[in-house]
């Protein structure tokens, strides 16, 4: 059996356990139908404008007539993403990871680990990298990718600009009247506000994801531990939960009579301009949103096989591709990604705290 070619490894890659990630498969899941066969995808969000009232009508003058909701409808071409690495004989005859320093395995009998490794290791990138897109995309309404011709982290890009707003500014962002760090800061008022712009267009509003430094401002805050203590009002509860993926759930909060959960999450990437950490989440922001509150679409990928030089299309969320000349082969994993959210600003985020 050929390992390499494209319907081996993509039955491969449907039968390894898939990378989990907390934003992308809590607030971005992908549904059969978010699967298109086309290299662009049909983006739709709903334009909520709350609760419309019925029409109140005299007698005997019939009904009136009502207009539907609106929505919003765009064609789009996902972002490629598209990682390779490429495996010589000299990788073939060197000792894998955790093989025996002695081992008398031959370069074919390695080629099937190596494949499977590497099938592995992009299929992790990919996810950070979506990961990192669902990120911009909650606390930013939008994000902007470079997009490599040659070398990977150069100062030759193009960027990939998509925003889901027409507005100058982004209208998703609420602006505390004092920061969390400050003694007169009123922390239940922000969160109220928060909720109260999403709920008054009609989005849900369930959870508060936390960065790191925002969620030890509200822990610590003496007026929130006051509440708290109170035995006779059940304002909430600070219940450390585990989650995957290094996310994790505080507790819940009253928060004038709405409960909303609390979320942390430490997952970090490498930054591609400046080569530093970085926590997905910011670590003074915070956005209060709902579960499933957007969209993971995924477009077709089209490439050249090589068993008969013709251009092929793949429908998948992952579509890997093999080439070989005389002195190497190659394998790449491509996707192409495009996270939305499935109404107008159905994220509102926050910086709560200042320098």
């Amino acid at each position: 059996m050929n390992l390499y070619t494209t319907k081996t490894m993509l039955a491969a890659i449907q039968q390894m356990k898939p990378v989990t990630s907390f934003l992308r498969d809590r607030y971005f899941p992908t549904a059969d139908e978010d699967l298109f066969p086309t290299e662009e995808v049909l983006v739709e969000y709903k334009d909520l404008t709350g609760n419309k009232l019925a029409p109140v009508v005299l007698p005997r003058k019939g009904s009136i007539s009502v207009e539907r909701e609106g929505y919003t409808t765009d064609k789009l071409s996902p972002p490629l993403i598209a990682p390779s690495r490429p495996l010589t004989i000299d990788d073939l005859n060197k000792k894998g990871f955790g093989e025996n320093l002695f081992s008398d395995r031959t370069a074919a009998e390695r080629q099937a680990d190596i494949l499977l490794k590497d099938l592995k290791d992009f299929d992790e990138m990919h996810t950070n990298r979506e990961e990192y897109i669902a990120a911009k995309c909650m606390f930013e309404n939008g994000y902007i990718l470079r997009q490599y011709a040659d070398k990977y982290g150069t100062d030759e890009y193009v960027e990939y600009k998509m925003k889901f707003y027409t507005e100058s500014s982004n209208p998703a962002v609420y602006v505390p009247g004092v920061k969390w760090n400050e003694s007169t800061s009123d922390k239940m008022a922000d969160l109220y506000h928060m909720i109260r712009m999403l709920t008054t267009a009609g989005n849900h509003a369930s959870e508060v994801l936390l960065g790191a430094d925002a969620a030890e401002a509200l822990l610590q805050d003496p007026k929130l531990k006051e509440l708290l203590d109170l035995n006779n009002y059940r304002i909430g509860a600070i219940e450390p939960v585990e989650l995957p993926q290094g996310a994790a759930r505080l507790g819940r909060l009253n928060v004038r009579g709405r409960m909303i959960e609390l979320l942390t999450y430490d997952g970090t990437y490498v930054d591609e301009e400046d080569g530093k950490i970085k926590s997905f989440v910011p670590e003074k922001q915070i956005c209060v949103t709902a579960p499933s509150a957007g969209r993971g679409l995924y477009g077709a990928v089209s490439q050249i096989e090589q068993s008969d030089n013709l251009w092929h299309t793949y429908m998948g969320r992952r579509v890997p591709r093999h080439w070989a000349d005389k002195n190497a082969r190659e394998l790449t994993v491509s996707s192409r990604p495009l996270f939305i959210p499935r109404t107008k600003n159905p994220f509102i985020s926050a910086t709560v705290l200042g320098e």
